[in-house]
């Protein structure tokens, strides 16, 4: 028997908890990829603006790895959906899930330190080094605290 959300125990067989859980990992992706797309859009387009030629070499470094974390959150959270279309009906729903829940943890991993360090870059361009440190560890510590701590402190809690 499977435990719902709502608190009932709903009957269940294998293949119906493999195509809700299925449903469940496709949805919550449809949520997160659009944030990580238009990061990245933005991204794209910060080369193209004015002020991209005053950047310092160190600027430009965190720009590129963020840009690139960027790409490879978006990779990542994208795999499930191009899998399931790849292995369409070849009866392997269990290692799609097991291949997708790690490419969207994975991703949204990697979409806090895009996050991080396109903070990081905006205010050391408005501010200073040390502020921009401070701005972007406290967004990464609040984007780490409820997309993880909150998940792994109940897991805890549970065993």
């Amino acid at each position: 028997m499977a435990q719902r959300s709502g608190g009932t125990q709903e009957r269940e067989d294998p293949k119906q908890r493999r195509d809700r859980e299925l449903i469940e990992l496709l949805n919550e992706l449809r949520v997160a990829l659009p944030g990580v797309q238009v990061l990245f859009a933005f991204l794209l387009t910060m080369p193209l603006t004015q002020r991209f030629g005053d950047l310092t070499n160190t600027q430009r470094v965190l720009y590129f790895a963020t840009l690139l974390s960027t790409a490879i959150a978006t990779a990542f959270l994208m795999t499930p959906t191009a899998y399931h279309r790849l292995r369409f009906r070849e009866a392997d729903k269990e290692h799609l899930l097991r291949v997708g829940n790690r490419a969207a943890v994975t991703g949204l991993a990697l979409t806090i330190v895009s996050v991080g360090g396109a903070v990081f870059l905006i205010a050391d361009l408005l501010y200073h080094s040390a502020l921009a440190s401070l701005f972007a560890g406290a967004v990464t510590a609040v984007y780490v605290s409820l997309w993880f701590g909150i998940a792994l402190l109940q897991r805890v809690r549970d065993e």
